[in-house]
């Protein structure tokens, strides 16, 4: 009897030990290994969404480091990149889209997507087969696809795929060829894709009309429809996921028969299929369905799925363009940083005015001339007397008087406008006692500055009238400023900037400024990062060395070719059209499109550059005078010493719009406006400003030094991510040869051999060639095709074109390699 307790001891001890084994195994239960693969899909969408959209920004910073895989770019700390999901997110964006799809590797987070929420919710949310057959089309569709259209971009819009089946069958078909087989594939898959669609409408329309016709063919027999309002709609798990399931009952639906007519007396038993529904209307409907069983009625509603937007209604709801997204906290500078400096009132002492009045005409009566009407207008710092002389008095005689009226007042600054343009009157224009300080705050919390519907407003003084007036640099185009030293010309340079400072966003405004006395305009360096343009490698944004602004200018005349390219390839007209158009997203950036900011040249003393530099300045400043105002750069030059030798007849003609502060002899005056009145101004900011052929005399506002300081704190201090617009590189050809020759040979790529036998090779000047055959990243691969130019293999660059390859057999590059060694 002893061996039964055993066993059953035996069975007892080993009883737990199946449990826990139990336990473990049946926790990895299908559904939750199937739920736990659709977490891993979730994710995967997720991360390659951001780390595909973080690749389109930082791809060429990135690419010198993925470009060649080693496990030592996972496990060290040492390799830093860009992307914002860090090293893993650059090799996943750029095996996907360098390596393998382009742009089309934006499919994949939807193929992801689809089978992780069919998979962790156990359900079929979508139909995996159909997507993943779109999507498999789309991977191979959309990188030749892109190739084909923008063969020679730099960033890799088709991947290494795309390029791979765009050179096999571009050399197999050719490319008019092989454009016909990527539209006659996509009117195929438009058609597969929507004939569905178009079928079960059409056999839905065709069901409606039998209906339509039953009904009417029972009517006429005096009896109801036998056929219900609306058919039972067929409900399938598989099918639809928004249908509830309906079991179908064993015994099929009998439909009790109206007792006429006879002919339909018998029941009838509906054994046919029923039609699988969709619907092609946009207004949403409910299907009810009816099913009788033990008398109990039983309503099933069931809803259609929305229809899908199309690309061009989805293209129509995208929000505009937003080019102030980079600097979107940026804030203006408030109001409160300016000074009153008194207001503005202007004080009206009735006597002086009398007094003066009485001495004009009598000083006019001394000469025999009799006046019928006179009228004074008080302004900030000149008073207006505005005179009707008698019928047969001479305009002339009255204008040859101006001394002498002079001399009658005690007062300097006389000048008589005769006439007035527009008015039937003489004007006699005398300084005020008492002259009233124009605030640079005043005017620019006015409601003509704050609503000015211009592109670049600029606050430029009051008229003697006591108006604010502003004018439209953007449509001057170019404004000359003269003047003699201490007479305000600074101040409404100051007056100029602070302007376009309080109106327009830094990325809507960048400023060149040249400063050959190094001092003038010193305090605006606190907004580099923000306002300010200069050349490449440059410390210094605001220049000061003459060799440096040559540079500068000729650097602004290779930007103005460039944009006009843009507007070229954009078929607009003006810079105003082709950034409306990037706003409402018809320019594609990946085309080398961009927002164009205003570009405004500010040269302080214009007068020093033209007596050390001469012709070199004066060529490019004429060029862009001419030419620069449609893709938005506007010219400020301003000197104290307007001499015929200095504002040239070639400057002056491209310079409609002109103000002259008060300068020493009637010949500056007509140098600079081609009139004369500048010589009679008092001084202290009082301007004319010469602008379309009309002459205007305005007050400058007053902006002291601290209260520019405070206004360049205020944008520095806010400390956004920014960096100094930078203009395009330019080479003095005078200096080419040398750097040609020495230079680069210094800094020559390892590489640089391989490079030039493979563009030799292929005979394609391509720096996106470089970059797939020698898994280089952008920016290496650039620096190389610029060695290559400097050798003279290739020519210079074409803008999106592929660069002329100048060396035609390998023997001739060789040779060309055996020297560029030797010399090295």
């Amino acid at each position: 009897m002893s061996p039964a307790p055993r066993k059953e001891n035996k069975k007892t001890t080993q009883a737990p030990e199946k449990e826990t084994d139990n336990d473990f195994v049946s926790f990895f239960t299908p559904d939750r290994i199937v739920r736990g693969v659709g977490l891993t899909c979730l994710f995967l969408s997720v991360f390659s969404l951001f780390s595909f959209i973080s690749y389109i920004f930082t791809w060429q910073q990135d690419q010198d480091e993925v470009a060649k895989f080693s496990w030592r770019l996972i496990f060290s700390r040492e390799i830093v990149v860009e992307n914002s999901l860090g090293r893993l997110g650059a090799l996943f964006s750029h095996a996907f889209i360098f390596r393998l799809f382009g742009v089309g590797s934006f499919l994949l987070p939807v193929l992801f997507f689809t089978f992780g929420a069919n998979f962790a919710f156990l359900a079929k949310i979508f139909s995996l087969l159909k997507i993943s057959l779109r999507i498999c089309f789309g991977l191979v569709f959309i990188p030749l696809t892109a190739v084909f259209l923008f063969p020679e971009t730099a960033f890799p819009v088709g991947g290494g795929m795309g390029i791979m089946l765009y050179d096999w069958l571009s050399t197999l078909l050719g490319r008019l060829g092989l454009g016909i087989i990527l539209f006659g594939s996509l009117l195929t898959y438009m058609l597969i894709r929507f004939r569905m669609q178009i079928r079960r409408a059409f056999i839905r329309m065709k069901e409606q009309q039998e209906q339509e016709r039953i009904r009417e063919e029972q009517m006429n027999y005096g009896g109801e429809s036998i056929i219900p309002e609306e058919k039972p709609v067929p409900v399938s798990h598989f099918e639809d996921p928004t249908y509830e399931i309906i079991r179908p009952q064993p015994t099929p639906t009998v439909i009790e028969m109206a007792p006429e007519p006879e002919v339909y007396s018998e029941p009838i038993v509906n054994f046919e299929p029923e039609p699988e529904w969709t619907t092609t209307e946009k207004k949403s409907k409910t299907k009810k369905v009816e099913e009788v069983e033990d008398d109990l009625l039983l309503e099933v509603e069931v809803h259609p799925e929305e229809e899908e937007l199309t690309q061009s209604e989805i293209s129509a709801g995208l929000a505009p363009y937003d080019h102030t997204l980079e600097l979107s906290r940026y804030k203006f500078p408030p109001l409160d940083l300016l000074d009153d400096h008194g207001g503005g009132e202007i004080s009206i002492d009735k006597e002086d005015l009398e007094q003066k009045k009485n001495q004009i005409v009598e000083t006019l009566m001394n000469y025999s001339i009799s006046i019928e009407k006179i009228k004074a207008t008080v302004g900030p710092t000149v008073t207006l007397y505005e005179i009707v002389p008698s019928a047969g008095i001479r305009i002339s005689k009255i204008k040859n008087l101006e001394d002498d009226i002079a001399l009658s007042l005690a007062a300097l600054g006389i000048r008589i406008i005769a006439p007035i343009p527009g008015k039937g009157t003489i004007g006699i224009e005398v300084p005020n006692i008492k002259k009233a300080v124009v605030s640079m705050k005043s005017m620019l919390a006015s409601d003509k500055f704050q609503h000015a519907d211009m592109d670049l407003p600029v606050a430029i003084g009051k008229t003697i009238a006591n108006e604010n007036y502003i004018a439209d640099l953007a449509k001057m185009p170019h404004l000359l400023m003269a003047g003699a030293t201490g007479q305000g010309k600074s101040v409404g340079l100051n007056a100029l900037l602070v302007s376009l400072l309080y109106k327009k966003h830094p990325t809507e405004l960048k400023f060149v400024l040249v400063d050959p006395k190094k001092v003038e305009l010193t305090l605006f360096k606190k907004i580099e990062k923000y306002y300010l343009a200069k050349l490449p490698n440059e410390e210094e944004a605001i220049i000061t060395d003459t060799k440096k602004v040559i540079h500068t200018l000729n650097a602004l005349c290779i930007e103005m070719d460039q944009r006009y390219e843009l507007l070229k390839a954009a078929m607009v007209r003006n810079i105003k059209e082709y950034n409306q158009k990037m706003r409402d997203r018809k320019l594609n950036p990946l085309n080398g499109h961009r927002y164009l900011p205003y570009i405004v040249l500010v040269v302080d003393e214009f007068a020093d550059l033209m007596m050390t530099a001469g012709k070199e300045v004066e060529m490019p400043i004429a060029r862009l005078a001419q030419l620069a105002r449609a893709i938005g750069i506007h010219l400020v030059i301003a000197t104290q010493r307007p001499s015929v030798n200095i504002i040239t007849g070639v400057i002056k003609a491209n310079f409609p719009g002109r103000i002259a502060f008060k300068v020493a002899s009637k010949i500056d005056s007509r140098t600079i406006l081609d009139a004369g009145g500048a010589d009679q101004l008092i001084g202290r900011g009082d301007l004319l400003l010469s602008l379309n052929s009309d002459i205007i005399r305005l007050q400058c506002p007053f902006v002291d030094t601290p209260e520019v300081e405070r206004i360049a704190n205020f944008i520095e201090d806010q400390d956004l991510p920014c960096e100094t617009y930078e203009l395009p590189e330019y080479i003095d050809p005078k200096e080419d040869n040398g750097r040609a020759d020495d230079d680069w040979m210094d800094d020559k790529d390892p590489m640089f051999e391989d490079a030039a036998r493979l563009i030799v090779m292929n005979q394609v000047g391509s720096t996106s060639l470089i970059q797939r055959k020698m898994s280089l990243g952008y920016n290496r691969a650039g620096r190389l095709m610029d060695q290559l130019e400097a050798a003279g293999i290739v020519g210079s660059n074409q803008g999106s074109k592929a660069r002329e390859v100048l060396v035609k057999s390998q023997d001739e590059l060789e040779q060309i390699l055996r020297e560029v060694g030797s010399r090295h």
